[in-house]
């Protein structure tokens, strides 16, 4: 059985459909089958996200992604306070002057320091994301849980859906339809994701739940009666992952994505190579005795 429909979109220009098993396909919008695939594994684009967003191990990967990101907003902080000591010496470059481990530092502070802004936004909208409350009330925002249903899970045919979609679209006129979500397990509806034009997020954050059995809308939830922390919250994914901003923002943050590889595979590169030399100093001092 199908678990969950996106619509094709800007973005893509297919449907993505998911199976139940794990199993998935691209549909054109003609309705034909453009690609299968039996597991995630098969499709790069699937697993790298899951890689990125849980560590390919569910909620407990994606609270250590967000513990990373405070681990690197930590960093960030104390490396701009120890470079302000050294600004003197600040020489922007985009790869150490050598292998050395003094040079990597001086490389590491100066590049960090450059980009800290590209870095401070990926990680603060990463971390915002998992952890929420770490905004306050920025970020509190009151949101409606999905409501019960009493049906049992029913799976309706592609020809039933389209009277839940005329009735979505004259609830909310001129919203994409994003996304559908079939009941995973019995007591819950049909969710239908809409992306009103206010809203950066690619698939919207606007939802109707539906009845499984009668595909009647039992409740909605629109953003735009949700307040400012709501507002706020539904920013931080479209910025985190350059939805919005054009060319110049996925630039910006393509460049944040490879400086933070560069500085960290650096660093760990700086920190082993002094560990080995010292191990060889202690030796040549051990046979000199």
């Amino acid at each position: 059985p199908i678990d969950r429909i996106t619509f094709a979109g800007d973005g893509l220009g297919v449907h993505q459909v998911l199976f139940a098993d794990g199993s998935g396909a691209y549909v054109s919008q003609a309705g034909e089958t453009v690609e299968r695939w039996s597991s995630s594994w098969q499709r790069p684009e699937l697993w790298v996200f899951d890689l990125h967003h849980h560590l390919l191990i569910g909620d407990a990967g994606e609270t250590m992604t967000g513990v990373a990101g405070l681990t690197g907003l930590l960093f960030l902080i104390t490396g701009v306070v120890l470079w302000w000591r050294m600004r003197s010496r600040f020489r922007l470059r985009l790869w150490p002057a050598s292998m050395k481990p003094g040079a990597i530092v001086h490389h590491h502070r100066d590049m960090g320091v450059f980009t800290a802004p590209l870095l401070l936004v990926s990680l603060v909208t990463g971390v915002l994301m998992v952890f929420p409350a770490l905004g306050g009330p920025l970020l509190a925002e009151t949101r409606a849980h999905p409501p019960k249903v009493h049906s049992v899970r029913v799976t309706p045919s592609a020809h039933d859906l389209k009277p839940l979609f005329t009735a979505a679209a004259a609830m909310f006129p001129g919203a994409e339809l994003r996304r559908l979500q079939m009941p995973r397990k019995p007591g819950t509806p049909v969710v239908l994701r809409l992306r009103q034009s206010f809203e950066w997020t690619p698939n919207g954050r606007t939802f109707v739940y539906a009845d499984p059995a009668t595909l009647t809308i039992v409740a909605h939830d629109d953003p735009a009666t949700r307040g400012t922390a709501a507002s706020i919250r539904e920013k931080l994914y479209p910025v985190h992952a350059a939805k919005t901003g054009g060319i110049a923002w996925k630039l910006a943050m393509t460049v944040s994505g490879i400086v933070l590889t560069l500085l960290g595979s650096l660093a760990v590169y700086g920190f082993w190579r002094t560990e080995w030399n010292i191990s060889q100093s202690k030796r040549r001092k051990q046979k000199l005795l």
